[in-house]
C-alpha cells in the first residue's frame, strides 16, 4: 500500500471507531494486532483485545476522534489527534463523572497487509486524569 493509502486506513479506523462499528476493526486490524501502549486494565491480545477496550471507551466515555495531522513514510502513520469525550460511565477504577474529557496523542501505526499490525501512542495523560477527578489540578495563579 502507499504511505496515502495507508493514511487512508488510519483515518478509515477512527472513523468506524466514532461511529461504534467495532465489527469493521475485523477488516481492518490484523488478528495479531500488537498494541505497545495498551489500557490501564487488562485486555485480551490482539484485535479481539483492541475490540475490548474500545467497547469499555465506548460506553464510558463516548466521542470522537479529531485527527489534526498526519504524516506516512512505508509502512508507518503517524497521526496526532484529539479525542473528545463525555465520562458516562464507569471505567475500571474510575466511577462516572458527567465531565466532558479531552486528550491529545501522537500515535504510530505499522501497516501490514492493507491492517493495522502494531500501534505506540503517546497521550497527554495528566490533564485527562484531572478531569476525571483521578489526580488533583494545579492550583491557578
Amino acid at each position: 500500500m502507499s504511505p496515502e493509502e495507508n493514511k487512508a486506513l488510519v483515518r478509515r479506523f477512527y472513523e468506524e471507531i466514532d461511529k461504534g462499528n467495532l465489527d469493521a476493526m475485523d477488516e481492518l486490524v490484523a488478528e495479531d494486532y500488537l498494541d505497545h501502549n495498551p489500557p490501564p486494565f487488562p485486555v485480551a491480545a490482539g484485535r479481539e483485545g483492541l475490540k475490548e477496550a474500545f467497547r469499555i471507551f465506548w460506553k464510558a466515555t463516548p466521542g470522537t476522534h479529531r485527527i489534526d495531522d498526519q504524516i506516512a513514510e512505508a509502512d508507518r502513520v503517524v497521526t496526532r489527534l484529539t479525542c473528545l469525550g463525555k465520562h458516562e460511565g464507569d471505567l475500571p477504577g474510575v466511577p462516572r463523572t458527567g465531565k466532558d474529557l479531552k486528550m491529545t496523542s501522537i500515535t504510530i501505526h505499522r501497516i501490514e497487509k492493507g491492517r493495522l499490525a502494531e500501534k505506540w501512542s503517546e497521550k497527554d495523560m495528566i490533564p485527562f486524569l484531572q478531569m476525571m477527578g483521578i489526580i488533583p489540578e494545579h492550583p491557578k495563579a
